[in-house]
């Protein structure tokens, strides 16, 4: 006797159990075991940054007590151990390393830098060298991404995007913009093609908004707007010339700004002896335009605060920027670390307001941001995430108009980069 058919209905209706069991084991929604893991990375990246900032902070306290001629003891002081530090535990290498590496070494940051990375920064920014606790938050999270990667054991693409990832952490802790900090952990790799790994701007999204959540409840930073500008409304279509204008500006600051730079780094590469020797020599530097210019001291998060509340002369705001300009330059080639995307800011703002003073009308929120990002549009190469950071930074909610200041400060910008590692070879320097 030949076995009973099964029923249509009986056949639909397995199959569809079948399906729904199969689908329930593949799970049917968009969040995945890679979700989970950039969260992971985003989530101790904000723990790091919250426990870096809090010992910044103490540290910067005590510091900063020391004023006026003591500076020139105390910086140069403050150069010797960083010098030291260097010295016996290992040279930590800049941004210029990072990206670097993330080019030619398939995104692997090195963990074992990290200790002289963490010493030298902490004593270079509480001492009062013009720049930012970016550059330290960002080699430490970064390598954090490629020591969870080697664990995990992966490799190429994978490896690099989970650095990326736990890179845009780091900068998204400082800046409270995780949209922001992710895409300027991508944009700054490169100076003409802006974002190439655009593979990596989920992960660095996911991560930097982990990141951003865990320091902004420890810390209670980065929820308001770090610095309070003026009012400003977008209500003119000539707001778009005004901002192209200072895009200009900015551009040339930036051009001078590479001058001094490149001068300083031709004078300290020249000094002969152990790292300690140029890094006590900067701190003697940092302390004289300390003394002169209090302002230039420190990177500029709370030293903004005064340019923006003061009635500053033209004359007097024009002389803080070079000198500020000086100062970031003699930290950077003098061997302290920290980052100068803050320093820059600052430098820009006093810039926009010099030429506001100068032009009465003109409104001086639109004239500093546009002029900021202008600045450091041209010299790190990021004008899409420039435009995110300093919305968030400064509330500004037209960002249009800096938008225009950051992509004029970008095609204005010297064919070669202050970040030479932004060229993936040589050869682009001369095409």
């Amino acid at each position: 006797m030949l076995p009973k058919k099964t029923t249509a209905s009986n056949q639909t209706q397995r199959w569809t159990f079948a399906q729904l069991f199969g689908l329930v084991k593949r799970n049917p929604l968009m969040i995945s075991q890679w979700v989970i893991l950039w969260v992971a990375v985003g989530t101790a990246g904000g723990l790091f940054a919250a426990f870096y900032w809090n010992v910044l902070e103490f540290l910067t306290h005590y510091l900063q007590r020391f004023e006026g001629f003591s500076l020139l003891i105390v910086m140069p002081l403050a150069g010797l151990v960083i010098g030291l530090v260097i010295h016996f535990l290992g040279n930590p290498g800049e941004i210029a390393v990072i990206v670097d590496n993330i080019h030619f070494r398939g995104g692997r940051l090195d963990v074992r830098k990290n200790p002289s990375m963490i010493l030298a920064s902490l004593i270079s920014i509480s001492a009062g060298g013009s720049a930012g606790p970016e550059a330290p938050l960002v080699q430490v999270t970064g390598s954090f991404g490629t020591w969870v990667a080697d664990r995990l054991k992966l490799q190429g693409e994978d490896l690099r995007t989970l650095s990326l990832a736990a890179m845009a952490a780091g900068f998204t802790a400082l800046f409270g913009a995780p949209l922001g900090g992710a895409m300027f952990a991508l944009e700054i790799l490169h100076h003409e093609h802006i974002v190439e790994y655009y593979e990596a701007l989920m992960p660095a999204i996911v991560s930097s908004c982990a990141s951003y959540l865990v320091f902004a409840a420890i810390t209670h930073l980065g929820i308001a707007p770090t610095w309070h500008f003026p009012q400003y409304h977008l209500e003119k279509i000539d707001d778009f010339a005004i901002a192209i204008v200072f895009g200009i500006i900015g551009a040339v600051a930036g051009w001078i700004f590479m001058s001094i730079f490149r001068g300083c780094d031709y004078l300290f590469a020249r000094i002969p002896g152990p790292i300690y020797v140029r890094t006590t020599l900067a701190g003697f530097g940092l302390g004289t335009l300390a003394v002169l210019l209090p302002l230039t001291r420190y990177f500029g998060h709370e030293e903004l605060e005064p340019v923006l509340t003061t009635s500053f002369g033209a004359i007097f705001l024009l002389t803080l920027a070079l000198g500020k300009m000086a100062a970031i330059s003699i930290t950077v080639t003098g061997g302290w670390r920290g980052g100068f995307i803050i320093p820059l800011f600052f430098t820009g703002a006093c810039i926009g307001k010099a030429v506001a003073v100068l032009i009465p009308g003109l409104n001086p929120a639109l004239a500093m941001i546009c002029t900021m990002a202008a600045v450091n549009a041209a010299i790190t190469r990021t004008p899409i995430s420039t435009t995110l950071l300093l919305s968030k930074l400064t509330n500004l909610s037209p960002f249009t108009p800096i938008l225009f200041a950051s992509l004029i400060g970008f095609f204005l910008s010297p064919k070669v980069p202050l970040i030479a590692s932004q060229l993936k070879s040589r050869r682009e320097a001369t095409e």
